[in-house]
């Protein structure tokens, strides 16, 4: 009786541990259903706000790009298509030209109608130019491998190398004070260079200006493409991190006040409008050329090679 009483005994403390277990597991079970639940709900919660980011950032984008294209088509209406991108990365808004310099009382300039025309040899010893790795020199170089192919402008090229006065040094306004001493007779520099001496309060400023006359090249006759340009432009970078900020800039550029700012501030022809600046407009009315500032820059690495083969350093 005993032993069947003692085993009764192991037999429910058995049962209990068993009915112990069973519970602490569907205790444990509950617990763990409970976490597996809140985590899927969370999962579900940051998939959804996920969407409604992602949702949010196409917004954004759509809006980005319909700011972009507003703007472009803003900026085309006042740039013209040749001084800007036809893609819409870029826009020109001024413009200076690239004019010949020379000595009025030993030059006639009607015997410089054209850039062509400095590779005259009458003119051998009496031009004065800057480098010809400067962007200026190389994009007037390309303007001409576009009118006559490479080989016309590498031969315009050597010319021009044999009537220099001395090896290019310095800038366009050290070519034109050139002139003026007497180093040279002829010589090429922008436009806004000139306009500087002319607004100048200085004597010896002055008596350059009266010294020398300016050449718009190229206006008539079968080489009358028209004078050579530069232009100052902008673009937005692709990853600009202030995209909006920098569309508004751009349309500041085009602006009454900022076109104005070009032509006073730096003495640039505005591409807007026209110029306020009294020396700009002195120089008179000219006709450009209208090559396009895109295919310039295409012609930048054959013109770098040809002033390397013509030795104008």
């Amino acid at each position: 009786a005993a032993t069947e009483q003692r085993l009764a005994a192991e037999l429910a403390a058995a049962q209990d541990a068993h009915d112990a277990a069973r519970a602490s597991s569907a205790k444990e079970a509950a617990r763990l259903g409970k976490e597996l639940g809140d985590a899927q709900a969370r999962m579900n919660e940051l998939s959804l706000d996920a969407r409604r980011g992602e949702a949010a950032m196409q917004v954004k984008l759509r809006d980005a790009t319909a700011e972009a294209t507003d703007l472009r088509t803003r900026l085309e209406q006042i740039v013209p298509r040749e001084l800007r991108a036809t893609d819409g990365s870029w826009f020109g808004f001024s413009v200076r030209a690239r004019p010949i310099y020379y000595a009025k009382n030993k030059i006639d300039p009607t015997q410089l109608p054209d850039y062509e025309s400095l590779a005259d040899p009458k003119w051998r010893g009496k031009i004065c130019v800057r480098s010809g790795s400067h962007p200026y020199n190389l994009s007037m170089l390309s303007a001409m491998i576009a009118a006559h192919g490479p080989e016309q402008a590498e031969t315009w090229a050597r010319g021009v190398v044999v009537n220099m006065a001395r090896p290019p040094m310095g800038g366009d306004t050290d070519q034109i004070k050139a002139v003026a001493a007497g180093e040279c007779d002829i010589a090429l520099g922008n436009t806004y260079y000139f306009v500087r001496l002319m607004k100048s309060g200085k004597a010896e400023d002055q008596a350059i200006v009266d010294k020398v006359g300016v050449i718009f090249p190229n206006q008539a006759g079968p080489n009358g493409r028209g004078a050579h340009i530069n232009i100052s432009g902008a673009g937005v970078a692709k990853y600009a991190p202030n995209k909006a900020n920098a569309i508004k800039f751009l349309e500041y550029l085009a602006s009454p006040e900022a076109q104005d700012y070009f032509a006073n501030g730096n003495n640039e022809y505005p591409v807007a409008g026209t110029s306020a600046n009294a020396q700009l407009t002195a120089l008179g009315n000219f006709k450009c050329d209208p090559l396009s500032m895109e295919m310039v820059g295409k012609n930048y690495t054959a013109a770098a090679r040809i002033f390397d083969r013509a030795g104008w350093k």
